[in-house]
């Protein structure tokens, strides 16, 4: 009996030996205590480490930083404050074109000619906000592209159009309803104009007319979703007094058809820090006439354009996100691709 009462003790001091560390003999014959294992995270760590921390902004904040930063024409700024915006976009158009003519029913001329376009520009953008429910803005963009296409390639830097506008949001904040903002803007043609010079170079950075276009945009916080729409309307003034020669032919002035557009999509809050965005674009653009010297006229087909954008944004900073937009274009007017980065100049 005695026997078995030692060896249940024994047992019972490895056993606390084990759970709280033992004790081992150092070179000088002292003994020294082993640290004990760190705590292994429970279940709880992971929840509060994801719950909202000291400094962090609500869902509805960060999302609404992040349309405006896709599109400005869903918000507006304070009475009396100014706000500056970097924005940076790259535009890549690869597409290849066959020239083809027939002679009597023969086939006389087949040629496959390959066009490359990289664009970059770079623009910033003025917001000033003349009430609280008016935000006047002016843009000032630099284009910086390469070309290449059968007629030559080239690098080309230059000012874009220039582009002045104007948000008003008429009803305010209705709780329950979405917001409407309505917008109005004017885009002068500032940049190398498509019509003059050499024809097809692929040096131009401007459209060539002066535009003016309105538009309606809704927005609705569902926290953790913001669901957005617009739709708008783009007339451009008839581009006179041109003596481009296109061919045998000698292009006196341009008349650019009227384009109504539409968007939609969400942004979605991921953290009280990242969000992502995903927006459809579409635009139908009526037929543009021409007319030469020689007094013929010509016009085009009707286009239709179509782009799907995939963005995030991060918040860096109590006041300030960033935004990097995906652009997938889905229609042949379109741009293959293109990348947009979209941050504030100021951070206070």
């Amino acid at each position: 009996m005695v026997m078995k009462k030692y060896m249940m003790m024994a047992a019972a001091a490895a056993a606390v030996l084990s759970g709280t560390g033992a004790w081992a003999q150092n070179n000088d014959g002292g003994t020294t205590a082993t640290t004990p294992p760190p705590a292994q995270p429970t279940s709880d760590d992971a929840r509060n480490a994801l719950q909202k921390q000291e400094g962090d902004v609500d869902n509805a904040k960060l999302l609404k930083d992040t349309l405006t930063a896709v599109k400005k024409e869903y918000s507006l700024i304070p009475k009396g404050r100014f706000s500056l915006v970097y924005d940076a976009t790259y535009n890549y158009l690869g597409q290849q074109q066959i020239d083809a003519q027939f002679n009597s029913g023969s086939l006389t001329l087949f040629n496959i000619t390959n066009e490359a376009q990289h664009q970059l520009t770079n623009q910033v953008s003025v917001d000033y906000g003349l009430r609280d429910d008016v935000t006047l803005n002016a843009s000032l963009p630099v284009v910086s592209q390469y070309a290449s296409n059968s007629t030559g390639q080239g690098f080309t830097n230059s000012f874009g159009d220039m582009g002045f506008g104007a948000r008003w949001q008429p009803l305010g904040r209705v709780s329950n309803m979405p917001t409407m903002t309505l917008n109005a803007g004017l885009r002068l043609p500032t940049g190398n104009s498509p019509f003059k010079g050499i024809a097809d170079l692929g040096n131009a950075t401007g459209s060539g007319f002066l535009q003016g276009n309105v538009g309606v945009n809704f927005n609705k916080v569902i926290d953790p979703i913001a669901l957005f729409g617009s739709f708008g309307f783009n007339y451009g003034m008839t581009a006179r007094h041109l003596l481009q020669q296109r061919g045998s032919e000698v292009l006196t002035s341009v008349k650019p058809g009227q384009t109504f557009s539409f968007a939609l999509g969400y942004a979605y809050s991921l953290t009280y820090t990242v969000s992502t965005t995903v927006s459809f674009q579409e635009a139908w653009s009526r037929s543009t006439h021409l007319s030469f010297q020689d007094g013929t006229t010509s016009s085009t087909q009707q286009q239709t354009a179509a782009v799907l954008s995939l963005g995030l944004g991060v918040r860096v900073s109590p006041k300030t996100t960033i935004s990097t937009t995906l652009g997938i274009g889905l229609t042949a007017q379109t741009p293959n691709f293109s990348i947009d980065v979209n941050f504030p100049l100021q951070f206070d």
